[in-house]
């Protein structure tokens, strides 16, 4: 009459199901609760309501941070799309050096983000930087690609952008070695020359992975942080600030975790509407 359960399918999603719960739900409906509250993590936490939302949009650092990092969007994630398929289409053809590419493109991205950043630091350093050395060169003054409002953010971008181009560059590679070679024979024959191939046969194909790199790319620039941190530490007067580097200086330097909680929030929800807008413009098509 009662049918018996199965369990053993159970038990082997519980090894994802589990951890996901205790690290990614637990702490979003901590987090929501501690945003209503006024809380530096010492004592108990005291219910304050919606002001530190209404603090928090009447903040002008915040809207500078926020306003940067769609500009980072605006710059790193064109440029990591478009160099990564650059790339991958470089190590398809099998040219001559296509296999130093390989190591070449995908090795910044096994490098910590502290490294990197101490490795862009000296690289656009004003005075004595490997990259204004040769500006110099062809006529260029030196550039504060790190120590100016207006050039600090363009410095990070960079070397985010060099960061990042590894995962994008084995996704395209992976992406451009499942494309029908048949097609691409059929249509040289038929006197298609490069750039209509690649138009007409391989971006069609490789639809759902420029998606994925699109969308993997926004999520990851909306959360950059690390390179802030050691490139800049947000400056000069916030130019470089990001939204995480907001939200760790309001909860680790001024200990305001109910304020801080309250920009996570608004994060999530900001990169979450971002990316389902991407993702229905994206959309495949039958």
């Amino acid at each position: 009459m009662f049918k018996s359960i199965d369990w053993s399918g159970y038990v082997f999603i519980s090894f994802f199901t589990i951890p996901f719960f205790i690290f990614n739900i637990l702490p979003i409906g901590f987090g929501t609760y501690v945003s209503f509250n006024e809380w530096g993590i010492f004592g108990k936490p005291e219910w304050i309501g919606l002001e530190n939302y209404i603090n928090l949009f009447s903040d002008d650092y915040a809207y500078l941070a926020f306003k940067n990092v769609i500009l980072y969007a605006s710059i790193i994630v064109p440029s990591v799309t478009i160099l990564g398929f650059t790339a991958a289409i470089f190590v398809n053809q099998g040219w001559p050096l296509s296999a130093m590419g390989r190591t070449i493109f995908f090795s910044p991205y096994a490098v910590a983000a502290t490294v990197i950043g101490l490795i862009w630091v000296w690289l656009l350093d004003t005075k004595y930087g490997l990259i204004n050395q040769y500006l110099n060169i062809i006529g260029i003054n030196n550039v504060p690609w790190i120590t100016n409002y207006d050039w600090a953010l363009i410095g990070v971008s960079i070397a985010t952008i060099w960061w990042d181009l590894g995962l994008a560059f084995i996704l395209f590679l992976a992406g451009l070695q499942d494309v029908p070679k048949d097609l691409v024979e059929a249509a040289k024959i038929d006197g298609a020359n490069r750039f209509q191939r690649l138009f007409h046969i391989i971006l069609p194909v490789m639809r759902p992975v420029i998606s994925m790199v699109l969308t993997l790319q926004l999520i990851a620039t909306l959360r950059i942080f690390s390179q802030i941190l050691v490139m800049t530490y947000g400056g000069p007067a916030g130019g470089s600030a990001s939204p995480i580097f907001y939200i760790y200086t309001a909860a680790i330097e001024n200990q305001l975790f109910g304020y801080s909680s309250a920009a996570s929030m608004v994060l999530f929800i900001f990169i979450l509407t971002l990316t389902i807008i991407l993702r229905f413009v994206l959309r495949e098509r039958a």
